[in-house]
């Protein structure tokens, strides 16, 4: 009797398709475009490929907007995006101290994630800055089931001088943790992906006595170029067709604005909002459309009726290919999605945020993009002649690659 039971099995094993879990970090909206964008690149590599997503609100908004399956399990995922709104003040995130009070949260879902790989069939583990898997993996290699792809477009926890000695030395502890997890057990992760090139790499140690940044990332990473999860070059060409679908007329300076898809941009959207009747006044035809996101009600904004505000927009990539000007927040996604499409914007770094004022500010200088604002220092006028200052400026920027997620699904594609 175990023989043709054995068989059976075997025979099953050998008909079915090849399947991947495929994790998206919820922290803004960033993640799930170009995720989306790779698994399209996945797909033409193995056409045969199955993919379910663990995913939460906000990234279940884009993957339901392209069709994608999301797992039923993702239901008892833990918000994160709903616990880093709660860690922010008025324009103020001090993400490393957010992560750190993150543990909880963190540990419910990798449970969550264990038990949908333990009772799935699957060939490979994708994880784009899943912090939760990466880490408790590396704590208990004895719990890896499959091949893991490991992504990430920043390496090294970095101190802000507002947190002293005590987050140097903590940054650095992190910083050493991770090192020692990834050189011994390497075997965790089968293939680790920086999203981006070497030089996009901040010019800093991991801490006091430990490796530089970009010489470890160099040993311990393949590099895919920056993913905008769409082909700019096309956008760019028919930008005025584009500007009729979306219906912004030729008489019209389009200026968007857009804070992500977490609640922590709400100050700044409000403080652009009221700058916008300065604005008007010195720029004839201006017109503003302020994106609310999926976590932020557009009724609290208190807009006037010559500013749009509109809810989640899907590709909204789309949007601000085709916008005079952008006003954004820090977050490396939007910022570089209007950098790949040669649009000017102005940006405003959330406080004590160190990704969006060490890693991002380093990248997007070296690119030559956007100008960077401080919110302190930006009250409502300033902003509006900012507007003014900025509408029309030419770009002459570095072009961004528009390639990476083909490049990265030919780096995750032999795993499975």
């Amino acid at each position: 009797m175990d023989g043709p039971s054995t068989t059976r099995t075997w025979t099953r094993s050998l008909a079915r398709r090849r399947r991947a879990l495929y994790i998206s970090s919820p922290i803004g909206l960033g993640h799930a475009q170009r995720d989306v964008s790779i698994a399209a690149e996945l797909r033409k590599l193995h056409p045969d490929l199955e993919i379910d997503w663990l995913a939460q609100h906000p990234v279940t908004a884009v993957l339901d907007a392209h069709g994608e399956r999301v797992h039923p399990m993702s239901a008892e995922l833990a918000s994160e995006s709903a616990h880093i709104t709660a860690e922010s003040s008025e324009h103020d995130l001090n993400a490393f101290q957010a992560i750190r009070r993150m543990d909880e949260i963190l540990l419910n879902n990798f449970m969550v994630f264990h038990d949908v790989v333990e009772d799935g069939e699957y060939d490979l583990v994708i994880g784009d800055e899943a912090w939760d898997v990466d880490y408790y993996l590396h704590e208990n290699p004895e719990l890896k089931r499959t091949a893991f792809a490991w992504m990430t477009d920043f390496v090294g926890w970095l101190p802000m001088p507002a947190g002293g000695e005590r987050e140097a030395f903590l940054t650095a502890d992190y910083n050493a943790e991770m090192i020692e997890h990834v050189e011994r057990f390497p075997r965790i992760r089968d293939r680790a992906i920086f999203v981006g090139e070497p030089d996009d790499i901040v010019p800093d140690d991991f801490g006091p006595g430990l490796p530089a940044i970009r010489d470890w990332t160099e040993l311990h990473y393949a590099f895919s170029g920056y993913i905008t999860g769409f082909d700019p070059t096309p956008l760019m060409e028919r930008r005025e067709e584009l500007r009729r679908e979306l219906g912004f007329r030729p008489d019209e300076q389009v200026v968007i604005v857009s804070v992500g898809g977490s609640g922590v941009g709400e100050a700044l959207l409000r403080r652009v909002i009221a700058s916008y009747p300065e604005a008007a006044r010195r720029v004839n035809g201006l017109r503003m459309i302020a994106i609310a996101g999926p976590r932020i009600d557009p009724a609290v904004l208190d807009a006037p009726p010559e500013v749009e505000v509109r809810a989640f927009v899907p590709d909204l990539y789309r949007h601000l290919a085709a916008c005079d000007l952008a006003v954004v927040q820090g977050g490396l996604t939007t910022t570089m999605e209007l950098a790949a499409a040669r649009r000017p914007f102005l940006y405003f770094p959330l406080r004590n945020h160190f990704e969006q004022n060490r890693h991002v500010r380093h990248r997007l200088e070296r690119y030559g993009a956007g100008r960077r604002m401080d919110y302190d220092a930006s009250p409502p006028d300033v902003i509006a002649a900012a507007i003014a200052e900025e509408l029309g400026r030419p770009v002459d920027w570095k072009p961004v690659e528009s390639n990476g997620a083909a490049r990265a699904a030919a780096l995750i594609a032999p795993l499975v």
